[in-house]
């Protein structure tokens, strides 16, 4: 791909610098009809270049072209009004409004200045049908959606109008198969139609079959723009961090002993039904599902920021029965969330590393009251150097790091806390290869130590490296439990999938019948 007639939009030395440089003399081109993928690890640059090219971001050196033109976008809308596009991975929706009025927000319908509402419900539904969102009411609030669906309403914003430039940002992160079958099929779409695509991603199957060209960036420096076929998974891999991982997760010597945590019959409305399982000290518990199957959920219920309609928890050696009614209760008997909605449930973005790790840890690092400067900055680096966190400083904003270092901070904090069971909803989502391996050394030391982890992952293969056994959700109730070396990802496919065949059946039996 050399024409130039078929460059679409051109970068030429763009460098970023915030505190210190994250972006140094990047050269880039991309073309029509082509998927780039931009891939790296978090705190590579991937994020921020996509913004600059975006408009979200002004780079501090170079410039771009676009279609001939000098390209300087001073703001994300007007990028899209020159049809330069992103999907991002913080969802650019308002929760209040509903699904309808956030796809056509700009745009919506009207006739003698009054908003059409029969109008916008179609032109919702006809965007919608292209992702796959079918089943949902257009006037249903954004905010009433998990963020799997959220994700989707995102996607089919930017598949609205006239566009020549679209830049996914992970995604897939939060989609179940099906979802990302749609997404593929509309990626064929706009290619076909010369739309220039940048698909930034560290699922390295899904660049492999659906990009043209690979450009790999490492510490803020373009290191490879080769065509996709050139380069193995594995060689990927050793580009994006600059050394070889293995393939497998040795957990080491572990001694898995008696349940410390064991649920009966947990039920809330028609999201989780009548679920019982038991963990054992030492050991990673994983929970798969497809996207609503009431995996997170199940995970609230149990830290207590819902109310279940019924059933009980134990906790301890021996079990006791436990009343938890409240986070607060759940982290004083010991149990700890890290949530899969770091940036709306477990940070605050505009303050420092060091507040935010010190959020669940104030009474370690206090003297009469009075928190301890000193004693918040220690705790901060301490978690720094054994999370590895990309930054800075202690002092840093947590909303300047990338997603995974993010990760990273909400996970550090839990850590100063000896908490005997861990809940993990989605711990790599958006993390790169390299820091996931991080993770799962950590969570392999956890276990070491006799604490219970229960998983839950979108990633299937995820779950089938890390995990001791995994439970599968469907529909809101517990279809199986695997074993591990007596699972296959067919079978846990087909678990995933079992309640809901089981549902549809039984809504055809209970539908009423014509005769004619």
């Amino acid at each position: 791909m050399s024409a130039t007639a078929d460059v679409v939009l051109s970068v030429s030395a763009i460098g970023k610098t915030y505190a210190q440089p994250v972006l140094g003399d990047i050269e880039l081109s991309l073309y029509r009809g082509e998927v780039l993928a931009l891939t790296g690890e978090n705190g590579a640059g991937k994020s921020t270049l996509s913004k600059i090219i975006g408009g979200l971001e002004l780079p501090t050196t170079g410039q771009m072209r676009y279609q001939g033109q000098t390209y300087q976008p001073g703001s994300r809308a007007a990028a899209e009004r020159l049809g330069v596009r992103m999907v991002m991975q913080e969802l650019n929706l308002l929760p209040t409004l509903t699904v309808a009025e956030n796809l056509f927000l700009d745009n919506l319908p009207s006739r003698g200045g009054w908003i059409s509402r029969k109008r916008l419900r179609e032109q919702a539904r006809a965007a919608m049908a292209q992702v796959g969102l079918d089943a949902i009411d257009p006037d249903t609030p954004v905010g009433e959606l998990g963020i799997g669906h959220q994700q989707m309403v995102e996607i089919a914003r930017n598949l609205i109008g006239d566009c020549h430039v679209l830049i996914f940002d992970e995604p897939t992160a939060m989609l179940t198969a099906r979802e990302v079958e749609l997404l593929f099929t509309q990626i064929e779409r706009l290619q076909q139609r010369g739309v220039a695509i940048v698909y930034i991603s560290h699922r390295l199957e899904e660049l492999k079959r659906i990009a043209q060209r690979i450009a790999v960036l490492r510490d803020g420096k373009l290191v490879c723009v080769e065509p996709m076929a050139r380069y193995s998974s594995a060689e990927l891999v050793n580009l994006m961090v600059g050394r070889e991982l293995a393939e497998h997760i040795d957990l080491g010597q572990r001694q898995i002993g008696a349940p410390i945590l064991k649920v009966n019959g947990l039920s809330r409305a028609d999201k989780v039904r009548d679920v019982s399982f038991e963990v054992r000290s030492g050991e990673i518990f994983g929970i798969s599902g497809l996207i609503g199957a009431g995996r997170t959920e199940l995970l609230r219920l149990i830290y207590g920021a819902d109310r279940a309609d019924s059933g009980a928890i134990e906790l301890g050696q021996p079990l006791r029965p436990v009343q938890i009614d409240s986070p607060v209760a759940a982290v004083r008997e010991g149990i700890a969330l890290i949530t899969e909605d770091r940036k709306g449930e477990g940070l605050l973005l505009s303050q420092s590393i060091s507040a935010n790790i010190a959020l669940g840890n104030l009474p370690a690092i206090s003297r009469a009251g009075v928190l301890d400067g000193n004693a918040e900055r220690e705790l901060a680096q301490r978690q720094i150097s054994a999370m590895r966190i990309r930054s800075s400083s202690p002092d840093q904003v947590v909303g300047e790091l990338s997603g995974g270092n993010q990760q990273k901070v909400v996970i550090g904090r839990w850590l100063e806390r000896d908490c005997t069971v861990l809940l993990f909803d989605e711990p790599t989502r958006g993390i790169d290869v390299g820091a996931k391996f991080d993770i799962y050394g950590l969570l392999a030391e956890l276990a070491r130590q006799g604490k219970a982890l229960v998983v839950v992952s979108s990633d299937l293969r995820e779950l089938m490296l890390i995990c001791d056994r995994i439970a599968v959700l469907s529909a809101g109730h517990l279809i199986d439990t695997f074993e591990r070396e007596h699972w296959t990802q067919d079978q846990l496919l087909a678990a995933a999938f079992a309640g809901y065949q089981k549902r549809d059946a039984l809504l055809h039996e209970a539908a009423p019948r014509t005769t004619s």
